[in-house]
């Protein structure tokens, strides 16, 4: 498999004019990241809630971003998201993701976006996978 990175990722993407532009602080120590993002009108699905698959799309990135930074090249095998309470497009949100297991190839990641209260308003699960990156990779 061979994985280019041009910097248009939807999630995190610096060249893509209409993607999230998600940052994260990673804590390589704890394998740990987090992030804040303000959803905007476009980000709708109902008015005045952000749209699921945005949410699910905030989740996945805190949980593979993490992967990245920390020096472990894998893509997302599945992804599990519970949307716990509508995310209003009003307000910061803080995403938080942890790596919880591993085991071979197999990394077990979770992530969580909440409100400025502390209130989780989503949780996510991710299966990720190993992978090795072959000549002519450009990296996040």
């Amino acid at each position: 498999m061979s994985l280019r990175d041009e910097g248009m990722c939807f999630g995190c993407g610096k060249n893509n004019p209409i993607g999230l532009k998600l940052e994260f602080d990673l804590d390589k120590e704890n394998l740990t990241v987090e992030g804040r993002f303000r959803p905007r009108r476009e980000h709708e699905g109902y008015a005045g809630i952000m749209h699921g698959g945005l949410v699910a799309t905030l989740l996945d990135e805190a949980m593979l971003k993490l992967l990245w930074d920390s020096g472990i090249s894998a893509v997302t095998a599945t992804l599990e998201v519970k949307l716990v309470r509508p995310v209003p497009i009003e307000g910061e949100l803080f995403i938080k993701g942890r790596v919880d297991s591993e085991q071979g190839r197999l990394i077990h990641t979770s992530a969580e976006v909440e409100n400025e209260q502390g209130t989780v308003l989503a949780k996510g699960r991710a299966k990720c996978v190993k992978v090795e990156i072959k000549e002519g990779y450009v990296g996040r």
